[in-house]
């Protein structure tokens, strides 16, 4: 169970981003089942980097785009997001970075 000083939307996504922690970020993991590992921690923070500079969560494909510009060609595929970060990485991704869900997202 996340944090109770963190207040959540109804889709679990932290509702005030100055509330985000890395100890907030191990329980969102901790909900949908992720032990967050050094891999996680390097796209966590190029999101959080992301969203710093445009002011909003990436899609998938602004989302690899930065991943590969940071890390590589390798870790900068969405099949290498998709291990990380099951199902729609930039949802789940942003959710356990504290940002908000990214608006082109279902």
């Amino acid at each position: 169970m996340t944090d109770t000083t963190a207040v959540l939307d109804e889709e679990g996504y932290l509702l005030n981003l100055q509330d985000w922690t890395p100890e907030l970020a191990h329980q969102l993991a901790q909900d949908v089942d992720i032990a967050l590992t050094e891999a996680h921690w390097e796209i966590i923070y190029i999101l959080r980097d992301f969203y710093q500079e445009y002011e909003v969560s990436p899609a998938m494909r602004p989302l690899v785009k930065a991943v590969s510009k940071k890390l590589g060609a390798e870790k900068g595929r969405s099949i290498y997001l998709m291990t990380l970060f099951p199902g729609s990485p930039p949802k789940l991704a942003a959710k356990i970075a504290g940002l908000p869900k990214p608006a082109n997202c279902l």
